[in-house]
């Protein structure tokens, strides 16, 4: 793999929009929209959100301007790059007034993502094992990730719900990304040091007319990653968290969460990992047409659970339990990993404003607790 490392100025990043657009992708990046900083398709890097940044806090999420033009001085935002790779609504199967079935064809869009920070770019690499993996592949997420190309962003400024840096996942990026981009907009420069992750992204590097980065910008970028790391607005206890799923099985904490809980799965559909689905089928008015969709589901849905004779989880107890359970314990005997990426979304997008950090930190305490009563 390449290793070399260049500076561009704010008109190189436009310049790389219209190079990636040149090469057949569909360029996907952060824009302002309805409040928010959102993921979507860019027709160039005008659209890039220039001088905005965000305020997290549990169940709080607030755009405001910055005195500075950063493109990429924003935690992440209520969407997530799952939401292409892993459509929320997908056909799977069309039958016609004969019965046969009707031919449904993927979307063969070639993505490009820009401005991927590290929590994401850990989280395509758990979907990509949980999706893309294993012996019966989905082949419509294998087919969307298979000519991806990522522009990874290491992250300079967290925000208040974030952990990454307790996750492992951030926030700088180590591998996984194509071209990686660290932004510096001080000292009256707006530049963005560029570092080549393959064959594809020297390609692209090439041009976009970058001059070679000097040692000291490779080490004014790198040291603002590492400072960033310090100022992580939340961080994960530092325990055996899936042992602890394990001992808390029957914590009395689970009905306090309960108590506070709406169940109303904000928490998975904002999640960059979560990635249950359900099927439904439907059919117009004459009964002559049918299909077949895969929609997103959540476990926190009472129906989710359903099995002869009713759901097997009815309590909001058990359901958020199953969700934390899963998330951050049964994950690894599965996939290997967390599933959680400490992104922060589920806190800053909980109306009942829980915090997972929180939450796992009482469960700590409590089993601590009764540790030292066993004793």
């Amino acid at each position: 793999m390449p290793e070399s490392s260049a500076t561009m100025d704010r008109a190189g990043l436009d310049r790389l929009v219209d190079v990636l657009r040149g090469h057949g992708y569909r360029v996907i990046g952060p824009q302002v929209r309805d409040s928010a900083i959102v993921l979507d398709e860019l027709d160039s890097g005008a659209q890039l959100p220039d001088g905005w940044g965000v305020e997290t806090a549990p169940g709080r999420y607030r755009l405001h301007r910055r005195e500075d033009p950063a493109v990429f001085a924003h935690s992440a935002g209520p969407g997530s790059w799952k939401q292409f790779l892993h459509p929320p609504r997908r056909k799977m199967l069309s039958v016609g007034p004969d019965l046969t079935e009707e031919p449904v064809e993927e979307a063969s869009d070639r993505y490009a993502f820009l401005g991927v920070r590290g929590c994401d770019l850990a989280s395509i690499a758990i979907l990509q094992r949980v999706l893309g993996g294993g012996a019966q592949p989905d082949t419509g997420f294998a087919g969307r990730y298979k000519d991806l190309f990522v522009v990874a962003a290491n992250c300079t400024e967290p925000g208040g719900v974030c952990f990454c840096a307790s996750m492992g996942t951030g926030p700088g990026v180590t591998a996984g990304y194509d071209l990686a981009l660290t932004e510096r907009a001080d000292g009256g420069e707006h530049r963005f040091l560029v570092e080549v992750g393959s064959e594809e992204g020297a390609e692209v590097l090439a041009e976009l007319n970058a001059r070679p980065a000097g040692e000291d910008e490779v080490s004014q970028a790198r040291d603002a990653v590492f400072a960033a790391a310090g100022r992580m607005g939340r961080a994960m206890p530092d325990v055996d968290i899936p042992q602890l799923v394990r001992d808390s099985r029957e914590s009395p904490h689970w009905q306090d969460v309960a108590s506070r809980c709406l169940t109303c799965g904000n928490c998975t559909m904002v999640c960059p990992t979560c990635f249950c689905t359900t099927t439904e089928d439907v059919t117009d008015l004459t009964g002559e047409h049918a299909e077949r969709w895969e929609k997103w589901s959540s476990c926190f849905e009472l129906d989710f659970s359903y099995m002869h004779g009713g759901s097997v989880r009815r309590t909001g107890e058990s359901r958020y339990r199953q969700w934390l359970s899963h998330k951050l314990g049964t994950w690894h005997d599965q996939f290997g990993s967390s599933g959680c990426v400490g992104c922060g979304r589920c806190i800053a997008w909980c109306p009942a404003e829980i915090d997972l950090t929180a939450e796992v930190a009482s469960l700590a305490e409590l089993h601590e607790e009764a540790g030292d009563a066993d004793r």
